[in-house]
Parts: structure tokens; C-alpha cells; sequence
């Protein structure tokens, strides 16, 4: 089955976990599923991620967060760029998101960033999904 929208499904699997209150969710990995996951954690939006290889490809195993009452650290994630809409922004029409409390994830010539840092290193790109 071709997929059309990696980047999606890996979302609405972490939205579908979350929802149902799972400690972990696992996806088909690829470099950019990877290197989303490394953003959520370092921005502190799940705990940890793990790529193993199980047949007929490597795996994306994700640790969801959740805070000492089991409210998820994630409350909303919102698809931006979708297949038939691209949506790109420069440096400097990057705007916080939620004053700041959620994050916008750009994909940049220098990697996956979040807005704050894409504004710091004055790059712009395509953005794939706000999380907060």
C-alpha cells in the first residue's frame, strides 16, 4: 500500500495512542519520522523514540509523555503542509504559535526546526504541523 502522507500517519498515530492512553505507539520509520521525533522529544512532547528492524522494515517505536495526572504533554496536533497544499514560509513570517506554548515544526535546508529556532537562523521552509 503506497502512503501518501508519512508525516500524517505518523501524527494520527500518536494522536490515536494518546487519545486511548497507550504508553507507546510504533510506525514505519523513515528519516523524517525520525528526525520529527527527535524535535517532540527534545522539545519535551514525548519521552523517547526508538528505530529497530523488524521485517519487512526498520520501526519507529514512540514513548509518549504524560505529566504525574496522566494528561498527555501533547493536547493538539494540527497537520499545516498536506500533499495538495504545500505551505511554505520564509524567516520572518514564521509566527509563535500559541504565544509561544506550542511549537511549529518547519522542515529547513539545515534539518527539521522548530519555528523559534528556524527564526534564529533566519531560514524558512515548508511547515509540516503545529503541536501544543
Amino acid at each position: 500500500m503506497t502512503m501518501t502522507d508519512p508525516i500524517a500517519d505518523l501524527l494520527t498515530t500518536i494522536r490515536n495512542a494518546l487519545i486511548v492512553k497507550h504508553d507507546q505507539t510504533e510506525a514505519p520509520a523513515s528519516k523524517q519520522k525520525i528526525a520529527l521525533c527527535r524535535v517532540l522529544r527534545d522539545q519535551g512532547y514525548i519521552r523517547h523514540y526508538e528505530v529497530y528492524d523488524s521485517p519487512p522494515g526498520r520501526t519507529l517505536r514512540v514513548f509518549l509523555a504524560y505529566n504525574d495526572q496522566g494528561v498527555p504533554a501533547i493536547t493538539k496536533v494540527r497537520k499545516i503542509s498536506k500533499p495538495g497544499r504545500r505551505v511554505y514560509r520564509g524567516a520572518d513570517d514564521l509566527k509563535p504559535i500559541l504565544n509561544g506554548l506550542g511549537v511549529a515544526i518547519v522542515s529547513t535546508s539545515e534539518g527539521l526546526l522548530t519555528d523559534a529556532q528556524a527564526r534564529r537562523q533566519r531560514v524558512g521552509g515548508e511547515v509540516l504541523c503545529e503541536v501544543y
